[in-house]
């Protein structure tokens, strides 16, 4: 009988994971199963182009029918996991529970949003990790230009025109460009309002933006968002959310409307509940990706906490470039487990980043190269092309569109604001789960 390879999440290390094993295993060695709440893989470095407009939110799923078509995908979320067992527990869409059997685990559930103990996140700011909070997100932007223009209170009127991201990362730059273009394009089209209407603040506790990356790209990075409008406040975060304000650590508070966490994010719920070891909330894994003590069971990506040969005792930071590598060493491991192949240790060379910053605004530092403007936009978005497992074209269009027309300035109302807050769609798969 064939061995079932059970993989839970398909995000850059799931699907990696899953795509080298369907080249590795012969059909008849294993079966392949995928446990995720959708039918794609997001690719969430274009997210931030979502939410702004620029791309369709199809142009960036990954359809796992199409492009692992030998794997048995169960729409669910996996609730907890039996390693003596070897079971999976699994809800699905309508809320039916059901168990799974595995005589090889590959654990890549991901990450969800981090929440910091300030009061009033959780419920009145909106959380960016998936397809959902980007399409509201777009649509509450033009639909708070919209009230903006017919508001005679002065105070009210700049409170829908002011946009508040916290963390100024890779994503929270990126999105706080994208919004920032998106806002100004709805103003243009609007005689009621102006330009200078619109206010973008980008707030972190760091001294710099892009804390977490070459200290090179910092500056023209934060030039490049200014020179979009947006204020940039460094050493400053929120204290307390409200409905209608935030609080800020500087004792200033801001009337908006909008608040968008982007502060991190922390390992998936699901590994604390598997009752293995862990280190920093992340399965604890050798250099073959593999869960000592616990024979069968592999992790990779945010889920797993590997060590990172580039620093000796730490562990490989939670980005995209480390868990697609790590989902095709986690798959050659399982291979050599059912006895094809060789198991390899996890190495990487750091290829750098690309941080698309809206516009013809972009830096990357390509093999430790520091670049910005436009040959970091060349980079950035052929670097996006290349890592895109499909859709390429399309993605190519959208840019095209964007560079000689204007955003489309529609908002369709589809994502209800309910369920939109940071803390309601913490973990993405259980909401999705949740009866029908």
């Amino acid at each position: 009988m064939a061995a079932r390879v059970l993989v839970i999440g398909t995000g850059f290390a799931g699907f990696f994971c899953l795509r080298t094993l369907a080249r590795r295993l012969p059909a008849e060695a294993a079966e392949l199963v995928a446990v995720n709440p959708s039918d794609y893989m997001l690719y969430v470095p274009l997210l931030p182009e979502v939410a702004g407009g620029v791309l369709d939110p199809r142009n960036i799923a990954v359809s796992l029918r199409t492009e692992l078509p030998r794997t048995r995908l169960v729409l669910g979320a996996a609730t907890g996991v039996d390693v003596g067992s070897r079971t999976c527990g699994i809800v699905d869409a309508e809320g039916r529970e059901r168990t799974l059997d595995w005589d090889r685990l590959v654990v890549t559930c991901g990450a969800v949003t981090r929440l910091l103990s300030v009061p009033g996140v959780e419920e009145h700011a909106r959380g960016f990790k998936n397809i959902a909070e980007a399409l509201y997100l777009r649509d509450h932007i033009l639909a708070q230009v919209e009230l903006a223009a017919h508001e005679q209170d002065p105070v009210e009127r700049m409170a829908r025109t002011t946009v508040v991201v916290v963390g100024a990362g890779y994503t929270g730059s990126e999105l706080a460009a994208q919004i920032a273009l998106l806002a100004k394009e709805a103003v243009r089209h609007n005689p009621e309002m102006r330009e200078d209407e619109i206010r973008v603040l980008v707030l972190d506790l760091a001294d710099r933006v892009l804390p977490g990356l070459d200290p090179r790209l910092s500056a023209p990075a934060e030039q490049a968002l200014r020179s979009h409008g947006i204020d940039v406040r460094l050493r400053t975060t929120v204290t307390e959310v409200t409905p209608t304000s935030v609080q800020l650590s500087d004792g200033q508070e801001i009337a908006t409307r909008t608040v968008v966490w982007c502060v991190g994010v922390r390992p998936d719920p699901l590994i604390d509940s598997m009752g293995l070891p862990t280190r920093q909330g992340r399965l604890t894994v050798d250099e073959h990706l593999r869960v000592p003590g616990y024979d069968g069971v592999f992790a990779a990506g945010d889920a797993a906490a590997v060590p990172d040969p580039g620093r000796p005792g730490d562990i490989t930071p939670m980005t995209a470039q480390h868990a697609q590598r790590q989902g095709k060493v986690a798959a050659e491991g399982v291979a050599a487990s059912l006895g094809f192949g060789e198991s390899r240790p996890y190495r990487h060379r750091d290829l750098g980043f690309v941080v698309d910053l809206g516009g013809s605004k972009a830096v990357a530092d390509p093999l430790r190269v520091p670049l910005s403007g436009f040959p970091a936009k060349v980079v950035t978005r052929g670097y996006h092309l290349l890592a895109l497992p499909a859709g390429r074209l399309r993605v190519a269009t959208g840019w095209l569109n964007e560079a000689v027309s204007d955003r489309p300035i529609v908002h369709f109302g589809l994502v209800p604001g309910r369920g939109m807050a940071a803390g309601a769609v913490d973990d993405v798969r259980r909401a999705q789960s949740r009866p029908a």
